[in-house]
């Protein structure tokens, strides 16, 4: 008989400025959150509320570290197998630090310990065909190193940042630029409504939605992405 797996590595980000680590726990994505995405998708941002989706919290790695023991070297992301059409996603990540459930918007940004920038990457074809299949489409969003992302920081040190630009460019060409401002659903309500399905733990992110101009990326092209005052990251598709 085989023997019992080991138990699983942890997985977690470096802190900004800190030795410490920020240990995951779940990973949960917003989708359609800026109306100008949502209307290049196809959809009408009056008429939804937030629903979300989830990755593995291992899918989850911060770019300027890499991941050794799966053969990624630094500010590298393996282009993944079973698509020809990679999508980046560049997202604010809230990192969630105190239990709540049921939470009230107006109490929400209590619960959040920091923040990061972050990139949702997706299989738009697998999508694409799920959709059209009315089928799930947890393979497009949750296959393997599908959320790079930076050091996070905490609130304290930044505060909670409502407004401010969120940008990715692509080997140098500008491709998504927007604001947190233009979110359709504000962190605090995000939070508010993901509580009101399942209890958010410390250790829980929260990719809170992406601006328009998405699109494809290829082997050799180098991302870079941020958000004002909260973090960058970069990274080449290999």
């Amino acid at each position: 008989m085989l023997a019992a797996p080991p138990v699983p590595i942890p997985v977690s980000l470096p802190i900004g400025g800190s030795d410490e680590r920020f240990f995951l726990r779940r990973v949960y994505c917003v989708g359609r959150n800026y109306a100008d995405h949502a209307r290049e998708m196809g959809n009408d941002p009056d008429r939804e509320p937030p629903f979300f989706f989830a990755k593995p919290y291992d899918a989850v790695f911060a770019v300027a570290e890499g991941v050794p023991a799966r053969g990624v070297a630094p500010h590298e992301v393996p282009y993944p197998p079973e698509t020809a059409n990679l999508h980046f996603e560049m997202e604010l990540v809230v990192a969630i630090g105190l239990e709540g459930a049921d939470i009230d918007a107006a109490d929400a940004l209590g619960h959040v310990w920091g923040y990061g920038a972050g990139v949702d990457l997706t299989r738009r074809d697998v999508q694409d065909q799920a959709k059209a299949m009315k089928r799930p489409w947890d393979l497009s969003k949750g296959f393997d190193f599908s959320g790079p992302c930076s050091p996070l920081v905490p609130a304290e040190a930044i505060g909670h940042p409502s407004r401010g630009g969120i940008w990715l460019s692509v080997d140098g060409e500008s491709r998504q630029l927007g604001d947190l401002g233009d979110q359709i659903w504000a962190v605090q309500d995000v939070i508010a409504a993901l509580s009101r399905s399942v209890t958010l733990m410390p250790g829980d992110l929260i990719f809170t939605g992406t601006p328009a101009g998405v699109g494809a990326i290829e082997r050799g092209n180098r991302v870079a992405g941020g958000v004002a005052g909260v973090g960058e990251l970069t990274f080449t598709i290999v």
